[in-house]
């Protein structure tokens, strides 16, 4: 019974749901606890961590590992692909599809039953390319 209670759309979870999906990028927890602040300035740092974290183990949001020590959160579950600014940490969703028998391809030259793949690519971002 206390998982369920747990799992529930508590009003925190919606505003930080709320706020990452309003985010054009893939927020970091201190970005998300910056934005939901603005609608309750009374939360703090655990709760927004908590509450990510819950979100993300039921399946509503994604966690982005990119590699660096941050992690970053993602509204949007469909397939997809992440580029990673090397210089700020930037995280942008690849707007290209690969091959749609990739996983199956992979699979038979591996021998492995692929069930999924994390793909990210890396490199500067348009305002750190510019930057010199």
């Amino acid at each position: 019974m206390e998982q369920q209670t747990e799992r529930r759309m508590t009003r925190h979870r919606q505003v930080i749901l709320d706020e990452i999906r309003k985010s054009t990028g893939h927020p970091t927890a201190s970005e998300v606890y910056e934005m939901v602040r603005k609608s309750l300035p009374r939360i703090s740092l655990g709760t927004v961590y908590r509450n990510l974290q819950i979100l993300s183990e039921s399946g509503i949001l994604r966690t982005l590992e990119t590699g660096g020590s941050k992690r970053r959160f993602d509204w949007n579950l469909s397939g997809h692909n992440h580029i990673l600014c090397v210089r700020c940490g930037r995280v942008d969703d690849v707007g290209y599809d690969l091959k749609p028998d990739v996983e199956e391809t992979i699979g038979s030259i591996c021998g492995y039953k692929v069930t999924g793949y994390l793909l990210a690519f890396k490199g500067l971002c348009p305002k750190c390319r510019n930057m010199r």
